[in-house]
């Protein structure tokens, strides 16, 4: 069973990156995804529904038009290929790993040895994830071609995420979760309690106010809220304190809308953490991009979007790393406050070693 779930997300994989392809060469272009039907791009002929098959007509037309023989570039393969593998490997580690360490897929994993589908609520966290991860491919593909990420993308998901955040309010795919059960030994911001779709609520559900109940529509929709503002204004500040202490440019308005858009997803503590977490990658890609094209911007968007997929599926280790800095107001102010002026400090800084730049 596990084998059939995961061969299936594999070909509802590929198909979506199909779509994603569409995305990637249309949107940029503000050119509709629907109409005209997909076509050769040098003799214009539409391209038949077999001939539009994920993965296999690809190969089946040797990588060219059937009419003009003009080739394909193979991304349009390998954009499909990395899609439909990271379907089923987001699968196989939500459903089956359980490495976001939720107890509700935890008690349902025997289900595959006994030839059970996964229960509807694994399905549906599967898909609000699965969701997140095609934007984030769309937006970080865009920005290698184009050195920006158009606002319909991050838009168009950010309302994806909220909307979805009114059915998985935490702790869903669980009921309810007895935090009180836990104890208030130390403090509040030590006590663990259990993740869910959404790692933590907008808050530690020992202080969350009466008109935010678990499992509301209410939660779901202040954690998502609290994220898109997390995201979209720590990445402005940042950007704005960048530029002011160096002088030059940091971060573009499209990477802080991409972490708009995740934190509608994964709440505002994951996001804040993935920015950093973002870094790690950020270096690697720096690297190869100094040895190709030299002192060319780097599009930061690729690696936010890993930072992103990185922090959700390593929420388990890395949210017990940092939770007292989340639930603390004093320590949390504190950092609010200090963060700031040390980015400016250091871009300042930067700006006397490095120069200002042209």
């Amino acid at each position: 069973m596990l084998l059939f779930c995961l061969v299936s997300v594999f070909v509802i994989g590929a198909a979506f990156g199909s779509f994603l392809n569409v995305c990637v060469y249309r949107l940029p272009l503000e050119k509709s995804l629907l109409w005209p039907e997909s076509r050769c791009g040098n003799c214009l002929r539409p391209i038949r529904w077999y001939d539009n098959i994920p993965l296999v007509s690809y190969w089946l037309l040797n990588g060219r038009c059937r009419d003009c023989h003009t080739p394909f570039s193979m991304r349009y393969f390998f954009v499909e290929l990395f899609t439909a593998l990271a379907f089923a490997g987001l699968f196989y580690l939500e459903a089956e790993v359980n490495v976001l360490g939720i107890p509700f897929v935890e008690a349902h994993k025997n289900d595959f040895a006994r030839w059970d589908l996964p229960p509807l609520q694994i399905w549906v966290m599967f898909a609000y994830h699965a969701t997140l991860l095609c934007f984030l491919i769309v937006a970080a593909l865009v920005d290698i071609d184009h050195m920006e990420i158009p606002l319909p993308i991050t838009l168009t998901g950010t309302v994806f995420g909220v909307l979805g955040s009114l059915i998985v309010a935490w702790p869903f795919p669980a009921a309810h979760v007895d935090v009180q059960a836990v104890g208030r030994a130390g403090r509040v911001g030590d006590v663990p309690f259990d993740p869910g779709v959404f790692p933590w609520p907008v808050w530690h559900p020992l202080q969350l106010p009466t008109w935010l109940p678990q499992g509301s529509w209410q939660l779901g929709l202040a954690t998502s809220l609290a994220g898109v503002a997390a995201g979209m204004l720590t990445l402005r500040a940042v950007r704005w304190l960048f530029g002011l202490g160096r002088g030059m440019e940091g971060l573009g308005i499209g990477d802080a809308d991409l972490m708009m858009m995740a934190g509608s997803f994964i709440g505002w503590q994951p996001v804040l953490v993935a920015f950093f977490v973002s870094v790690v990658p950020g270096l690697f890609f720096g690297v190869l991009h100094l040895v190709r094209r030299g002192n060319q911007a780097l599009p930061f968007g690729p690696s936010l979007a890993m930072g992103v997929m990185i922090t959700l599926l390593g929420w388990r280790v890395l949210g017990e790393s940092v939770r007292p800095l989340f639930f603390e107001p004093l320590l949390l102010g504190f950092i609010a406050v200090v963060g700031p002026v040390l980015l400016l400090v250091i871009s300042f800084v930067l700006r006397l070693v490095g120069g200002k730049g042209k």
